[in-house]
């Protein structure tokens, strides 16, 4: 009897140090958005609409969680409806050959500091990228928990086949080929 329950705790024990947590974004309280330097001396913003995104993590502070994400190219938003028409394009984006932007990959704490390691994808092409990511923590809001995270990185677009470019008179660039991402993510605690 001894043995059985040894063996019950332990298998117990095992359980939850293998428990995993999924959480899903809150799209009413995230924003994914990006920056590029436009004709060298300022910078244009933009964000896509429609997203999704979860993290499968094991522990309480997120080390070495799964994390994937994807965006529909043709909800990108810049203020501008000309311009986002031109960005949904073959010039860029291509929306209606290549309809969505992933990221699968691991969210790493390194010392005091998270990076988010894995592969990105845009029109169909995929390279290891590495952002930063600030944990803003997790609060019992009375009806759930949530987690919020800031991340921020740099991607040549080029890289991804997004090659449209424009010179101008002295031969800067009218679109910057690297593009700042920063998202600002809050998710929920599924039960």
């Amino acid at each position: 009897m001894k043995k059985m329950n040894l063996l019950a705790a332990f298998l117990l024990v095992a359980g939850f140090a293998t428990a995993q947590t999924t959480w899903k974004i809150d799209k009413s309280h995230s924003k994914v958005g990006f920056s590029v330097v436009h004709m060298v001396v300022s910078e244009v913003e933009g964000k896509f609409n429609d997203f999704d995104a979860s993290v499968i993590s094991k522990s309480d502070d997120f080390n070495g969680a799964e994390v994937e994400f994807s965006a529909k190219v043709a909800s990108i938003d810049t203020d501008n409806e000309k311009r986002d028409g031109h960005l949904k394009s073959a010039d860029f984006f291509d929306a209606e050959k290549s309809a969505d932007i992933k990221f699968k990959g691991t969210l790493v704490k390194q010392g005091g500091k998270y990076v988010l390691k894995g592969q990105f994808t845009m029109k169909d092409v995929t390279k290891d990228v590495k952002f930063d990511v600030t944990y803003g923590g997790t609060i019992n809001t009375g009806r759930g928990f949530k987690a919020g995270f800031k991340v921020i990185g740099v991607v040549n677009r080029q890289d991804y086949g997004v090659k449209w470019a424009s010179k101008l008179q002295d031969g800067g660039a009218v679109v910057s080929d690297e593009v700042t991402i920063s998202c600002k993510i809050e998710v929920d605690k599924q039960a």
